[in-house]
This record gives C-alpha cells, structure tokens and sequence, in this order.
C-alpha cells in the first residue's frame, strides 16, 4: 500500500471519529433544546412524535461512538412512522427525518466504494432527477423544489442507508427492527378489526394503534415486512421460529386492511420469488386466492352499484380529469406537487405514471420508465441469494403504484432501504470471500521454532 492511501485511510478514520463526536454532542444539544421549546409551550403541531423524533436521535448520537452506524440502524423502525411532526411549520414526516438521519450517518460512515450495481442503481436515479430538474426550472415554486430533494431521498438516499447497513454486516438487526416495527401496527389493526367486527363493520380496517393510518399505507407497509420474512434470506439469519408467527400476524392484518394494492404486491412479488427459487410454494397459492377473490369482488360490486362516487368510478373521473390537465404542459409537465398550488387540479393523481406525467412531462416519465426498468434488471443481475429478496420489493412497489398514489414517504423509501441491504450484503460477501482466498493462498501460518 502507498504512502498516499495509508495517510488517506488515517484521515478517513481522524474524520469518522470526530464526527461520531460531533454529531453526536450537537444533537443532544438539540434535544435539550427543543426540550425546552416544548416546555415553553412554543412548538408547532404533533408535538409528542417530534418529541420521540428528536429523542430517538439523541440516542442514536449517543450510540455513535461506539456503533457508527447507529441512527442508521435506530432508524429502520421509523421508517414505519409517516405521522407529521410539523418541524418549522413544514409537511416533514418522522420517516422522513429518520431517513434523512440515516443518510448522513451512511454517507460519512459508511462503507466505500460502491459496488458496481450499487452505482449503477444511483445513476438510474440521477437519470430521473435530471429530467425532472426541467420542470423544476420551468415552475419556479417552493414545494416543486422542496419535492425534488424529496424524491432524490426516498430513492438514492434509501439506497444508501441501506447500503451503508448490508456492507458494514447489519442486515439481520436492520430487517429485524422493520419485522418489530411492522408487527406493531400489525397487531394494532388486529384489534382495530377485532372491535370494527364486533360492532358490526365488516370494511377496511383503518389501524389507529400505536398513530393513526390510512388503510393503504398500513397495508402496502406490512406487506414489505412480510416479504422479508416469507423469503427469508440465509445470509440475514432471521431466527425461523419468530418469523413464522410474525408472517401470521403480518397476513392476517393486510386482510383486514382490504387494501387491494397490498394484496396484489405481495403476490406478485412472492410469485417472482418462486419462480427465482425454480419450485413451488403453498403460500403463493393461499395469497392468491383471497388476494383475487377480494380484488374481482370488490370491483363487480362496485360497477354494479353504479355509485359515481365509489372508488372505481371515481379513479376514471380522475383519470379524465389527468388526462385534460396534462395536455396543458405535456412536454415538461405543471410542476412537482402541482396540487398544492393549482386550483384546477388539487389531489395527487391515484396512479405512478398519471403523477409523473402530469408533474415531470412525457421527458419525465420517460426517464421514470427507464429508471423503474434499470432498476428491476440490475437487481435481477444480482446472485439469487441476495438479489430475490431485493427485486421482489421493488417490483411489489411499482405494482402497487399502479393502483394508488407513488410518491408517498414511508411506501417507496422502505423497498429501496431493503434493496440497498441486499447490494450490501452481497459486496460484504464478496469482500470476505475474496479475503479467505487471500489467506489460503498465503498458506497456513508458521509455527514457532519451525523452519518453513
């Protein structure tokens, strides 16, 4: 090794050990701060989940110097967690400042360089965020840029934390905190459902245990959870017996969410992953099933209801109403977040393509095309051990897209953090395969006292 990388390596650890320091002291000052805000009764909205927010940082910090990648890992459970904390009166989630946390641990912690299909997955992104930059330019508003950011966050800085995760050999914690996480609102719809029932309401759950959520979000949610765990991979060494009783917990609550774009996910992506283990499975079957039985049915009782306000008739309202306002900037399109500045069309549109298309232009969702099929073929290039698991989320999400909103925090950050750990895991293989070939080609170690 020269000279010039061992004083580059000594620099790199001088600066990872004073930033453990620094983050970590600046944020319990943070904390103390905001502490004292809130005491003097001066905070913004949802006062109790920035609290937690902010606590669960300082923890992190805390847990820094001994564990780098310690909010990384701290923060796998919030990802889970798309209830507002209204910090400086913005629209920021705790998934969002967890995530944000994350990054910036895993970009000055984290391991480097990047494998190749890890930069290659970066560079598809890039790709989008640059086409998108046009309409950002050309509608000059503060929620398109902010949105930007945003974007490039959920997508390549989920990537990278769980990159950060997988390389440095915590995919098991990492995935056993989104299994707990999940498994909390899952048990919280669980009893949603059970005194929803009792009083005589068989429709969607909606969980309002441990916060409040939307039916699709806690639904789309849980079923990543129970892909990891349905799938199982060898090298995050799940211990099997929890993992069985956490996939019936995790089924069980998607049912009763009745969320049909959950449902349809999962299938797709549990039959991906059969097809990618060349065999067959029961559970594939028995998610089939209900997953079709409850999506015909739901749409047959809907058409014959012939109710103009139901959700099928509502989705081709809207796609009409997409369609008339696209056609007013179809090249560069009206803006990311359109729907908080333009009166004439104020919701996100219910489908991946329509959003992207009205927001980004026909150049935008070509580049969103390209991205999403990339993606899907780098990681389908990934060895089977690693790259299952990592191609089946991914998938499950741009087919739930298909049926509901796209860019919303928590459901596109967290198949992309299972993604990164994946890409991970597979470059620490790697890594440690290449090692032992090292060390058996140097032979087995001298004994003392003896010539060699």
């Amino acid at each position: 090794m020269s000279s010039t990388s061992m004083r580059a390596q000594q620099w790199r650890a001088r600066i990872a050990d004073f930033w453990a320091n620094a983050w970590r002291w600046v944020l319990i000052a943070a904390g103390a701060a905001f502490a004292v805000y809130f005491l003097l009764e001066r905070s913004t909205g949802n006062q109790i989940m920035t609290a937690i927010a902010v606590a669960a940082l300082a923890i992190g910090a805390v847990l820094t110097a001994s564990r780098p990648l310690a909010i990384a890992l701290m923060a796998m459970p919030a990802l889970f967690i798309v209830q507002r904390i209204g910090l400086g009166g913005g629209d920021l989630s705790v998934s969002d400042v967890a995530l944000a946390a994350a990054l910036g641990t895993a970009i000055l912690l984290g391991h480097r360089p990047y494998s190749r299909p890890m930069r290659a997955l970066l560079w598809l992104n890039l790709l989008y965020q640059f086409a998108t930059l046009f309409t950002v330019i050309i509608n000059p508003y503060t929620e398109n840029t902010v949105e930007w950011f945003h974007a490039w966050l959920l997508i390549s800085g989920a990537l990278v934390v769980g990159w950060a995760l997988g390389r440095a050999g915590l995919a098991k914690y990492a995935f056993l905190a989104m299994i707990a996480a999940a498994c909390v609102i899952a048990l919280g719809t669980i009893v949603s459902g059970v005194f929803s029932y009792a009083s005589g309401d068989f429709g969607p759950v909606y969980p309002s245990f441990p916060f409040s959520m939307h039916k699709n979000a806690a639904g789309t949610l849980m079923a990543f959870a129970a892909l990891i765990v349905y799938v199982n991979p060898p090298w995050a060494e799940l211990p099997v017996r929890w993992t069985r009783l956490a996939l019936g917990v995790l089924l069980l609550a998607v049912l009763l969410t009745q969320s049909r774009q959950a449902w349809i996910g999962l299938v797709v992506a549990v039959i991906v992953v059969v097809f990618r283990r060349g065999g067959h499975s029961r559970l594939a079957l028995l998610l089939v099933i209900p997953a079709l039985w409850l999506v015909v049915s739901m749409v047959i009782e809907q058409v014959e209801s012939q109710n103009s306000h139901n959700s099928f008739f509502q989705r081709l309202d809207w796609l009409r109403e997409v369609y008339a306002f696209w056609k007013h900037a179809p090249i560069f399109g009206h803006g990311l977040r359109f729907w908080y500045v333009d009166p004439v069309l104020p919701y996100q549109p219910p489908q991946a393509e329509l959003e992207v298309v009205a927001s980004a232009g026909v150049v935008g969702l070509l580049a969103f095309i390209v991205m999403w099929v990339g993606i899907l073929i780098v990681l389908f290039r990934l060895d089977p051990r690693f790259g299952t698991l990592a191609v089946a989320a991914v998938l499950s999400r741009i087919v739930q897209a298909q049926f509901d909103l796209f860019w919303v925090t928590a459901q596109v950050s967290v198949p992309f953090v299972i993604a990164g750990i994946c890409v991970g895991a597979q470059a620490l293989a790697a890594s440690r395969a290449a090692d032992a070939a090292d060390a058996a080609a140097l032979g087995p170690p001298l004994v003392a006292g003896r010539a060699p």
